[in-house]
């Protein structure tokens, strides 16, 4: 079996999908994105061309060897990103190729289902709670938000206490049986964050994400052991190497690969055992589309220390057979590969020039750049 090509298809709302050709006839599906530099990332995938096209696709650990450290520079999010969706369609193809689902070749399921959360919009307590009250109608039983930029080093007092009054009010809508989790969005200064956690605390957060920014991993430690919180990080952290630190340094109880960022899936598998070392849950993160998401459940279904999935899309509008949710999760598929098909049509008639910028935010009082 042979590769054929690589083909990009840029897709709303900012998204990139990636089918592998090959010889015989099937398709891999990928998702290479750095959300915000489409086009970086489909240069880096058009340059591994020279050395994928007429490659066997099933020698997956050897191609990602040879396209991360073949190039002598290593790392960082865009070539690690167009290397974790060209992995994903070589596990799609080889699965495919086999008749199994992902999962079975990587030491075969552990669960049975996987527990998803959703994100809920607003920007006051009032828009939050009627948010909520949709989504666990909708038969969602885990919620996650995050509080709007910009956020200044410090803020007053008044900032706290809002902030307290909406995750309050939240969970006195919703009950203790609702876990909430909350994202920092590394926007806030280790101490403002430090803060905020320990005002927290009473009204128990399932995890609270990404408090300051991951690249001082002595600060993430520091804000961790101030708290009983448990904290999380890792979408902005490129393979094995880049957890590495936060793993022996034990700076946060659970560990977010994000499987189209950190390496692809065998990768995310790798990241998940060095975790279960150190008793760490694995909660992939995924922000992005329905092969993301088919990606990261073969994932979840193989690792014993998963937690919670997060995803915006059950596939509605890109799959010809969405996922379904029941009870909060969704049940394990057996299908070969990935376990999905795009809706070729309905995928196409969302294409676009894959300009999506992220937003840049600025200070309300000096007009400084603020942290997105």
């Amino acid at each position: 079996m042979k590769i054929t090509q690589l083909e990009l298809l840029m897709v709303k709302p900012r998204w990139m999908f990636l089918k592998m050709h090959t010889d015989t006839g099937l398709i891999g599906y990928g998702e290479p994105i750095v959300e915000g530099h489409t086009h970086a990332v489909a240069a880096t995938i058009k340059a591994f061309e020279n050395y994928l096209i007429g490659q066997d696709p099933r020698r997956i650990e050897h191609h990602w060897q040879a396209l991360y450290r073949g190039g002598f520079y290593r790392g960082g999010p865009v070539l690690t990103s167009a290397i974790s969706g060209i992995e994903q369609a070589m596990w799609d193809i080889l699965g495919k190729s086999l008749g199994v689902p992902v999962y079975q070749l990587l030491g075969g399921a552990v669960r049975d289902r996987f527990r998803i959360y959703s994100h809920l919009g607003g920007a006051t307590a009032e828009e939050l709670v009627a948010n909520a009250r949709q989504k666990l109608a909708g038969g969602f039983t885990t919620l996650k938000f995050s509080f709007d930029a910009p956020i200044r080093f410090m803020e007053p007092q008044a900032f706290i206490e809002n902030c307290v009054h909406m995750f309050k009010s939240l969970r006195e809508a919703v009950g203790k049986e609702v876990d909430i989790a909350i994202d920092f969005h590394g926007r806030f200064s280790p101490a403002l964050a430090k803060r905020l956690i320990q005002a927290l605390e009473p009204y128990y957060p399932l995890f609270i994400e990404e408090p300051c920014l991951p690249e001082n991993v002595d600060t993430m430690v520091e804000i961790a052991r101030s708290t009983t919180i448990p904290i999380a990080t890792g979408e902005r952290l490129f393979t094995k190497w880049g957890f590495r630190q936060v793993l022996e340094k034990q700076a946060v109880a659970i560990v977010q690969p994000d499987l189209c960022h950190a390496g692809g899936i065998l990768e995310g598998k790798k990241i998940a055992a060095m975790a279960e070392c150190y008793y760490m849950a694995v909660a992939p993160h995924n922000p992005l589309g329905p092969i993301s998401l088919a990606a990261a459940l073969q994932l979840d279904a193989c690792i014993p220390n998963f937690l919670i999935q997060e995803q915006v899309t059950l596939g509605e509008g890109y799959l010809k057979e969405p996922f379904r949710m029941v009870d909060g999760c969704i049940a394990i598929s057996e299908k070969p590969g990935l376990g999905i098909e795009l809706d070729d049509e309905k995928v196409n008639a969302l294409r676009y020039p894959g300009d999506w910028e992220t937003p840049r935010v600025w200070d309300r009082q000096d007009g400084s750049v603020a942290d997105w």
